[in-house]
Parts: C-alpha cells; sequence; structure tokens
C-alpha cells in the first residue's frame, strides 16, 4: 500500500518502528499486561530506548522533535501489536501534554520537566474531568487561587489516566481549575500538578479494557503549587487546553484506524482459511460485501486522520486557522471510534463462537476502542464542534 502523503523519512520511520515493535511488543507480553494489569517494564524501556516518551517535544529538551504526523504513526503502529490499547494511551498522553509544557509552559518548568518525560521518567497526563461536570468545564468544582509565589488549588478530579504512573514517576498532570468562578470557563486556568504533593489522595478505578493502565482520581486539598508551573496566562487554560485536546483526539483516530484495520486483516485470513458448506468463507458475498464496507471506512479515516494532523501541523506555521483545524480533527474523532467499533466487531463476528472467547485478539480491541467515544472529548461534543464551524460558514480550501 503507498503511502503518497507521508514524506520518505516517515516512510523508513514507520518499517522500522514496526519491525521494533512486532520484537517488543509480543502476544505474550500483551497477554502479561492483561493479567498483571501495569505496563511491562521491559515494553516501557523499549518505547524509551525508540524515543517513543514525548516525542512532541523538541530535542532540546531530550524529546525527538515530532510533527503531529509522525507522531500519530506510532499510535497506529502501537495499535497493531497492542489490542488492548494501553500502550497507546500510555503513549499518547504524556505525548500530548507534554507538548503543552513545551508550547506554554515557563521555561523554569520546561528545564525541569521536560527532560524527564521524554525519557519516561516522569509521567505526564491530563486532569480536568470530573464525576459531576464531564465536558462541562465551566461548571467545574476545583479551584486555583493565587498566594505569595504560587497558587494554591481544591477540588477533585475523576476518571483520570496515569494515576499510578505518575505516583510511581514523581510526575503529574496538566490540570485544568477555576480561577475566576463568575467568568466559567473564561475564568480556568491551567497548570502542572504532581501528583505526589501533600494533600493529594489517589483512588483507583478499574476499566473493561486498556488494562496495563491505571485509571482513577484525585482529591485536592490545599494544595500549593509554585508559580513556574503555570501553563500560559492566568484565566487562558481553556482555550489553550483544547489544543492539547485536539493533538490527543488527532492521534486517537490514527489508534482506531490501526486496530481496526489490523482487527480486519486478522478476519481476512481466518475467512479464507475457515471453510462452511463446502467453501472458505471468503467465497461467499455475505462476507465480501461487509468487509468491503468496514475497510473502505477505515482506509478513508486512517487518510483523514493523518490529513487532520497535517492541518493542525500547518496551524503552526500559520497556513491553516485554529478554527479549521478543530473542525478536522473532530471529524477524525467523531468516527475514529464509532467506525473501528463496528469494523472490529464485524472481525468478530467473522471467526463464529471462537470471536466471543477470551483467547479471541478482536475481544480485546473491541473494550479498549470503545474507550476513545469518551476519551478525550465525546463524540457529542465533535458533533457540536462540527456543527459550529460549518454553520459559522468556515470556507473549504481543499487541503
Amino acid at each position: 500500500m503507498e503511502d503518497w502523503f507521508f514524506t520518505e523519512e516517515q516512510r523508513m520511520f514507520r518499517e522500522s518502528l514496526r519491525e521494533y515493535l512486532q520484537n517488543h511488543i509480543t502476544p505474550e507480553k500483551v497477554v502479561e499486561m492483561e493479567e498483571k494489569r501495569e505496563i511491562p517494564r521491559s515494553i516501557h524501556d523499549a518505547m524509551a530506548d525508540f524515543e517513543l516518551f514525548c516525542p512532541l517535544v523538541s530535542e532540546e529538551y531530550g524529546g525527538a522533535g515530532f510533527d503531529l504526523v509522525t507522531a500519530g504513526i506510532v499510535g497506529e503502529e502501537l495499535a497493531r501489536v497492542d489490542p488492548t490499547g494501553s500502550t497507546c494511551v500510555y503513549y499518547l498522553v504524556p505525548a500530548s501534554w507534554s507538548r503543552m509544557i513545551y508550547l506554554y509552559g515557563t521555561e523554569e518548568a520546561k528545564q525541569e520537566l521536560l527532560p524527564k518525560m521524554t525519557k519516561g521518567r516522569m509521567f505526564c497526563g491530563i486532569a480536568s474531568t470530573e464525576a459531576d461536570t464531564g465536558s462541562d468545564l465551566g461548571n467545574m468544582i476545583t479551584t486555583i487561587k493565587p498566594i505569595r509565589n504560587g497558587y494554591v488549588v481544591n477540588g477533585a478530579k475523576n476518571y483520570i489516566s496515569g494515576i499510578r504512573e505518575a505516583r510511581n514517576t514523581d510526575g503529574g498532570h496538566v490540570t485544568l481549575a477555576r480561577q475566576d468562578l463568575a467568568a466559567g470557563v473564561r475564568g480556568c486556568t491551567l497548570f502542572f500538578l504532581p501528583l505526589n504533593s501533600k494533600g493529594i489522595e489517589i483512588s483507583l478505578d478499574r476499566e473493561m479494557g486498556r488494562e496495563g493502565m491505571s485509571t482513577g482520581g484525585f482529591h485536592i486539598d490545599n494544595v500549593e503549587i509554585p508559580e513556574r508551573y503555570l501553563i500560559g496566562e492566568e484565566k487562558r487554560g481553556f482555550y489553550i487546553i483544547h489544543e492539547g485536546y485536539e493533538a490527543a483526539r488527532g492521534i486517537i483516530a490514527c489508534v482506531c484506524a490501526g486496530a481496526a484495520l489490523k482487527a480486519l486483516e486478522n478476519a481476512v485470513a481466518y475467512m479464507k482459511e475457515r471453510k462452511a458448506f463446502g467453501q472458505p468463507l471468503a467465497r461467499y458475498q455475505g462476507m465480501q460485501f461487509p468487509l468491503a464496507e468496514h475497510w473502505s471506512r477505515m482506509m478513508m479515516l486512517r487518510d483523514w486522520a493523518y490529513k487532520a494532523l497535517r492541518i493542525m501541523d500547518q496551524e503552526k506555521q500559520g497556513k491553516a486557522s485554529r478554527m479549521e483545524s478543530s473542525q478536522a480533527i473532530a471529524m477524525a474523532k467523531l468516527w475514529g471510534p464509532l467506525w473501528a467499533f463496528d469494523a472490529i466487531n464485524f472481525a468478530m463476528q467473522v471467526q463464529g463462537a471462537y470471536g466471543y472467547s477470551l483467547e479471541c485478539t478482536e475481544q480485546k480491541a473491541l473494550r479498549a476502542i470503545r474507550s476513545f467515544g469518551w476519551a478525550e472529548g465525546t463524540s457529542e461534543v465533535m458533533r457540536l464542534i462540527i456543527a459550529r464551524e460549518v454553520l459559522g460558514g468556515t470556507s473549504w480550501k481543499g487541503y
């Protein structure tokens, strides 16, 4: 398959990365990850050796200096070898949110935090979600108030990825809180919150998939943070945080495409081998037609996901607007989890009763992909973003 819109360097990178990941994230390691509910140290070290932690950070701070398209390639290739989605999340969350520290953090914070994050020695997550607010960020209970030489934070965050990972590495989360309670989202401030700070109590949840990654919440009781941990200007956090979400959404769309295309490849192999009524399943039109539909959708999703990430890169170069970038990313994020779920479900159906067994690879992928219908922005929010831009008259420029 000719990926004509990738550079030669990106194609070579994909080839070497695919071979590397196949050697280090084996089916046996995936089973170990499920059973122990953590990322094996050998996988962590392999990702660090290939510079897959926080690669959107420049080389000045220890990162690989990737563009967003190359970052998407990593997400797609991880999804092909890890159907649980655990390493995908372990990769895309720090990649997206360390980028926000790199772009908008203070120089002191960048010097302190980024070299550790890029080497995999410090986890960087995102904490905006709360139990009773979800996407309604203007009504968060978490607050931040200026004090001498810093800020004090109170509140709670829930359904947050990387709680254990941050605790075990003295890491933390890019966190959103309300500073001006009367201003709604216009009064929110963004900052880095170390999870081992005095006054933070964590809790862990158990999800239906992505077993290798932890998820949970934390209660914040009068936690003081230094002024250098502010990300961007005070009360501008709502606007800054969306850029981080959009980078993550674009990578998630690549993850969905990678997971679903791998599942369809497995289904094709099964259809060619398994016989029913004297013929391989692949000979039956009832199998061929849905396969054609799912394959077409996933190839379109894959192309659009990379196109959307390229538009985000173009935005930084002044060649696209913020709103154009938001719309393109939202389109990829909306259809990625929905189409991928349907494609993987088809791959399970093809395999009959085996498809419902725990030994079937695709059931792992189905549970993982379902999470992306909420993660980094729900499907409903994606529809709102797309409709806002269409109704607002965004012109199509044919990227």
